[in-house]
């Protein structure tokens, strides 16, 4: 063989060692931007770029689909997250709580109703449930998929009853429970005033019928009477129209007006408020002390009837206490962003045995007391979408209202 002849082989052979070795260092090159990429997704990060321009052609082919790749995935990212948020939003909005527990006790996900339930700003192991009740973290640990079950316990603010039901599902292949919980006294406050709505109504509806007739005929036979006959008929006329009366003033408690909510401040709000209660307080010397925060606080609610229930809580404050008593009232706006108006006295605190009945219709410790003020301000914050509590702190000797506006 010709020293020509092998030199041409030779450097046949170079040249195809020197070809394998650029196709292997483009395959590698080309192997680290595909595991960079991934890397990058991996770690939520889609601000990488691969040149388009200044490379060959066969790079541009490549960064090109990679590019593609990486626009796909940051939009079905931010397609997902939108949806993420939407139901979130949907979850967050029902007055229902939501708790995702997984096989360890780990809390996946809640919404606000259920913190606001619970009384926590946030949840992620049901151990934590232990500070505030072991019966609710018993019941919460323990609940199976189909049962439904009950507990009560106090917190710093309220006696709570809640209903817990339990159902299973998988979220992401892992084995997860979704505990619903309600709220007892809401559903059973709603039940209780709904029959005491119905009863009033026709008891109403049947001493009008009854008593108005009495009214217009005695009125009519007392024009023609004279003597005795005259007097008794004065008097049959008078109590009828007292009577008529007395039933007008209880049928305002199943007449409460439809709320017409709008925007307002509540700190020159409650200003107002206490210019009006503070012209009840002569010859006391009642303090009463207000605060808002933050100051430009807003609630969306129905001003006038708002102010009814304050002007009525006040009102009983008042009479509640002797001379030197003091009121404060605190506007604030709690973790689950209702807005909360507590009216607090220092008067004598309210018996156990009278608080169970202060919102029940009718019921009075007052010689004239007519027993609806408190029942019709509990039914006009059920109609503003909030609620009214009674909250005693024997400790500081402190009697409070809550105005709640969920």
């Amino acid at each position: 063989m010709s020293s020509l002849m092998i030199a041409v082989i030779v450097g046949t052979i170079l040249l195809l060692v020197l070809g394998y070795i650029r196709l292997y260092r483009h395959y590698r090159r080309n192997i680290r931007k595909v595991a960079f990429m991934f890397d990058a997704m991996d770690n939520v990060d889609y601000t990488f770029q691969f040149p388009v321009n200044k490379v060959s052609r066969d790079d541009k082919v490549l960064n090109s689909a990679l590019n593609r790749i990486k626009r796909i995935m940051e939009n079905a990212r931010s397609e997902t997250m939108e949806r993420e948020k939407y139901y979130e939003r949907i979850i967050n909005s029902v007055d229902t709580g939501i708790l995702v527990v997984d096989e360890r006790g780990n809390v996946r996900q809640y919404n606000d109703a259920a913190m606001r339930l619970i009384g926590v700003s946030a949840l992620t192991h049901i151990d934590q449930l232990k500070r505030i009740s072991n019966g609710l973290y018993r019941q919460i640990r323990d609940i199976l998929p189909g049962e439904k079950s009950q507990v009560s316990f106090s917190n710093e603010r309220e006696e709570c009853h809640l209903s817990l039901r339990a159902s299973h599902t998988l979220l992401k292949g892992c084995k997860v429970r979704l505990v619903t919980i309600s709220d007892i006294n809401i559903e059973l406050d709603d039940n209780e005033m709904d029959s005491w709505i119905k009863l009033i109504r026709v008891l109403t509806h049947e001493i009008m019928n009854t008593v108005t007739p009495i009214t217009s005929l005695s009125e009519t036979l007392f024009k023609k009477a004279d003597g005795e006959m005259r007097d008794g008929l004065e008097v049959i006329h008078k109590t009828s129209r007292e009577l008529i009366a007395f039933v007008e003033n209880y049928r305002k408690f199943t007449h409460v007006p439809t709320p017409v909510p709008s925007l307002f401040y509540i700190k020159p709000f409650l200003e107002r408020m206490v210019r009006l209660a503070e012209q009840q307080t002569t010859g006391k010397e009642i303090v009463i002390d207000r605060d808002a925060f933050p100051d430009d606080l807003i609630l969306y609610a129905d001003e006038s009837l708002v102010g009814h229930v304050v002007t009525n809580l006040l009102k009983n404050a008042i009479q509640a206490l002797d001379a030197g008593g003091k009121i404060t009232i605190k506007a604030y706006c709690n973790e689950s962003e209702a807005v909360i108006i507590d009216i607090s006295d220092n008067g004598p605190m309210i018996p156990e045995d009278v608080a169970q009945h202060i919102f029940v219709p009718f019921f009075t410790t007052k010689k004239e007391g007519s027993g609806i003020g408190l029942p019709v301000s509990k039914q006009i914050m059920r109609l503003s979408g909030g609620t009214l509590m009674l909250k005693s702190d024997k400790n500081q000797g402190l009697t409070t209202f809550s105005m709640v506006f969920y």
